[in-house]
């Protein structure tokens, strides 16, 4: 082999799990600046990977060993910068997970598979739209309010991270808006970033920066960066976030790892939300990651929420006599709605007193009746899509269990079929009892495919004001998975041609629905009695939220002479949840919350990770823990006199696809020694993976800082 020119560090898409290690040595022809993107041969295939700084490399081969070349350098996009890496370098420390996996996960889809003349052509093609906007074209702005104004005021001069604490309707977007706008008009290279939890949420706020920031910037200066564009749009928008030619990058978790240059603000909309925590993978908080970043890259960092997570919340106390010092945030505080009325009149309906088995309380029925009566729009919300949780026979007792998982299949009335939600499989509904043959098989609880059937009933014979039917609909995972179909039924909600809406909580998060008046939460027992210590804080983030949607426009509800009301239908009305909500107190409920945390030494007080074993039996993933555990003993790991290691368990859903999963939780109240254990436990796993008697593994994964326990 020639004697390559140089030697370069290469990192590729290669898990923690399997011993390659983070950087792969390549011959190349000429020095290549760390950031580059290149091809090069991984065993028998040709994949992309990123030239990485290596500092502790020698450059020097072992005697004997042959190192393969370059496959290729894709040229016309410039390497990522040094903040990029160091934001994933940090990333894959912190949440256990092999370098060059987070880099590439990092990068587009459709950069994996382009060869260098494939770039190139992709490159040379026309943009579409103006790259740029006229500098003379004033940005058109609305008078911000004395909260509005002090918040943005104190974000412009102090660095923060900012904690915007506004109820729903206050007017956050609005502010965001302002310090994005003060930002870009500071510096003509400045980017921003504005995260959102759910796709479903980005078109609406992609319409309303494009139309405040196009005409001074160019249409491409907004672009939407999620998983649900296809690949070549995903690929368009980050090569312009890149290169500096979008401004503006709009997107959910993913975003957070978009490449931009010259990042100077970032927003990461209703902070709370446990989409921001990726699920499969990297198991990373883009919320957490949003914070490091702006603080490596000099970038402001802004969270926005009605009901912050508690942690968020704790991190950004005042200071007290006893807690002189406080939290590392800012709390900008913004109570007031902007053009909406008071906030909602929260109603509990005790469901001990209603008929067995009512699925809405008369008062209720009555109250709805009465707003499609006077046009006005009503909110139903049910966390729970389908017709119904699972089938039941009554004479043997069978329910349609999945065959390949420890939950029920779901009935689905519209297709006639069962289908587990979990791994997908998918059945029609049988004729007769699978066991018994008895034809009296029944659906056992409720989900919103069986609510908008019941109300369609039950509002059957009530008119609009025109005199014609009441109107249902129903929105939820099921009805939105066609292409456009989401936005097709938002803008039937918009325009009044539905009285009442379905949903789940895709319906209750941020939507601006002008003609609603009345949001029932119709069945939200369940979270209150839940083995996850955060189902409290986020049954009551729900309703907050839901809450929010209703009397969003203080002229129509004037005009319309009525008050807008949240419907609490519970078992348990007087539970401190139901409580906090109906005086609308979140700071009340969040001290409550954390109290009991602290007591308790959980988060924020505390550290967590988990680390999950699947197998063939939970046998042999509840054996790998626990060898895994007398391992870390054996060799008195660091950091492991600070950490407390809890016995392996099974999952609350043992068995997902014929594969059984346990999990163990570990913690600490300091956060540098678990981490210090974490990584020094990882090559132990490893290890103990590779031993006869745990042949029956098929994977294991370490989740930091986990949402689900």
């Amino acid at each position: 082999m020639t004697t390559p020119s140089t030697i370069v560090h290469v990192a590729l898409h290669t898990p923690s799990h399997s011993g390659v290690g983070d950087l792969l040595s390549y011959a190349s022809e000429r020095p290549l600046p760390p950031g580059t993107l290149v091809r090069v041969p991984l065993g028998k295939r040709e994949v992309l990977g990123v030239v990485w700084d290596a500092q502790d490399a020698t450059g020097e081969l072992p005697e004997g060993a042959a190192m393969r070349s370059i496959a290729g350098v894709l040229e016309g996009v410039e390497p990522l910068g040094l903040p990029w890496r160091r934001l994933v370098a940090f990333a894959a420390r912190y949440y256990q997970r092999a370098l060059g996996e987070v880099a590439l996960a990092a990068l587009p889809p459709q950069l994996r598979d382009l060869q260098p003349d494939q770039l190139a052509r992709r490159l040379r093609r026309p943009a579409k739209g103006t790259a740029g906007g006229d500098a003379a074209n004033a940005i058109e702005t609305i008078a911000l309010t004395a909260e509005q104004e002090s918040a943005r005021a104190r974000i412009s001069s102090e660095s923060g991270p900012f904690l915007l604490f506004g109820s729903t309707g206050s007017g956050k977007t609005e502010v965001y808006l302002r310090c994005v706008q003060e930002a870009l008009e500071a510096d003509p290279t400045a980017q921003a970033l504005v995260m959102v939890p759910e796709i479903n949420l980005t078109p609406q706020l992609e319409e309303r920066f494009t139309s405040r920031f196009a005409p001074r910037f160019g249409s491409q200066a907004v672009v939407s960066l999620h998983s649900g564009m296809t690949n070549p749009q995903r690929l368009k928008s980050w090569l312009a976030a890149h290169s500096g030619v979008a401004r503006i990058v709009l997107g959910t978790r993913m975003a957070v790892f978009a490449s931009l240059p010259g990042l100077k603000i970032i927003v990461v909309d209703e902070e709370h939300d446990p989409s921001y925590k990726q699920q499969e993978g990297a198991r990373y908080s883009a919320r957490d990651l949003a914070i490091w970043r702006g603080r490596e890259q000099g970038a402001k960092v802004l969270l926005g929420s009605a009901t912050p997570s508690l942690e968020t919340w704790h991190a950004s106390r005042p200071p007290t006599a006893e807690d002189p010092e406080g939290g590392r945030y800012v709390r900008l505080a913004m109570p007031s709605r902007i053009g909406a009325g008071a906030p909602a009149r929260v109603r509990r309906v005790d469901m001990n007193q209603q008929p067995r088995r009512a699925i809405f309380s008369a008062p209720l029925l009555a109250a709805i009746t009465e707003r499609v009566a006077r046009g006005e729009q009503s909110m139903v919300l049910l966390n729970r899509r389908g017709y119904a949780p699972v089938l039941h026979c009554a004479d043997c007792g069978w329910k349609s269990d999945c065959p390949h998982c420890s939950a029920h299949q779901v009935f689905h009335k519209a297709d006639r079929t069962l289908r587990c939600h979990h791994c997908g499989y998918t059945v029609r509904v049988p004729r007769a009892c699978p066991t018994c043959g008895s034809p009296d098989i029944h659906s056992m609880g409720r989900g919103t495919e069986q609510l908008e059937e019941q109300l369609g009933d039950l509002l059957s014979e009530v008119l609009r004001p025109d005199r014609t039917p009441a109107r249902i609909a129903r929105i939820d995972a099921d009805t939105t998975k066609a292409k456009g179909s989401l936005e097709a039924q938002l803008a039937q909600v918009h325009s009044g041609e539905v009285d009442v809406l379905v949903g789940t909580q895709m319906i209750a998060k941020g939507h601006d629905f002008r003609r609603i008046t009345l949001v029932a939460a119709v069945q939200p027992d369940g979270a209150l009695f839940s083995s996850d210590f955060r189902a409290p804080e986020r049954l009551f983030a729900l309703l907050m939220q839901a809450a929010g949607r209703a009397g969003r426009d203080a002229a129509y509800m004037a005009a319309q002479g009525t008050q807008c009301e949240m419907w609490v239908q519970s078992f348990h009305p007087q539970h401190p949840v139901y409580e906090a909500l109906r005086t609308h107190d979140y700071p009340a409920f969040a001290a409550q919350q954390l109290q009991e945390r602290e007591e308790a030494a959980m988060p924020p007080f505390a550290f967590q990770a988990l680390v999950r074993a699947d197998a063939r039996t939970q046998e042999v993933a509840q054996g790998f823990l626990t060898a895994a555990t007398a391992a870390a003993h054996a060799a008195a790991l660091p950091g492991l006199e600070a950490v407390t290691l809890f016995p392996p368990v099974p999952l609350t859903i043992q068995r997902v696809a014929n594969v059984e999963r346990a999990q163990m939780l570990m913690e600490s109240s300091s956060r540098a020694a678990l981490q210090r254990f974490l990584a020094a436990w990882q090559p132990v796993l490893q290890v103990t993976r590779s031993a006869p008697e745990h042949k029956g593994l098929v994977r294991w994964l370490v989740d930091v800082d986990p949402l689900v326990i």
